[in-house]
């Protein structure tokens, strides 16, 4: 199983996502760091990812082979994440057939109704709790 971590910028929230969901990973199972610059990449790989890949073509690519891909909202939406979050890079996130785990960060643009503000740190463990639901699913 692979799984696919997606983040832009400084590789913040990927590298946290990273370091929290590599130690319930089983054998057969790696964590692959899709960043859409080489600083979040480099970030993901130093926190434990099993290799890396940069930029819309490796996103574009990795996101039909992955099982599951974990990551901000911004992921899905164009133009998000200062611009880095292309319209390719979005729309093969959404269309991937991996289950999706987005984290509900705020994007400057967009507001979501209904989702209560949550600190970073509360946001990775929820990610990493239903990580590990859906692991014992497809086991």
């Amino acid at each position: 199983m692979l799984i696919g971590v997606i983040d832009g910028l400084g590789g913040g929230i990927g590298s946290q996502l990273v370091a929290q969901l590599r130690g319930d990973l089983r054998p057969g199972e790696e964590i692959i760091a899709l960043g859409t610059n080489s600083a979040a990449t480099a970030a993901m790989v130093k926190a434990g990812a099993a290799r890396g890949a940069t930029g819309e073509n490796a996103i574009r690519i990795m996101a039909q082979r992955v099982d599951i891909i974990i990551g901000p909202l911004g992921i899905i939406i164009p133009n998000a994440m200062m611009g880095e979050i292309t319209a390719v890079m979005a729309e093969a996130v959404v269309t991937s057939p991996a289950k999706k785990l987005l984290l509900p960060v705020a994007q400057p643009h967009v507001e979501l109704v209904g989702i209560p503000a949550q600190p970073l740190g509360s946001l990775i463990k929820a990610a990493a709790e239903q990580f590990k639901a859906v692991m014992r699913n497809e086991s």
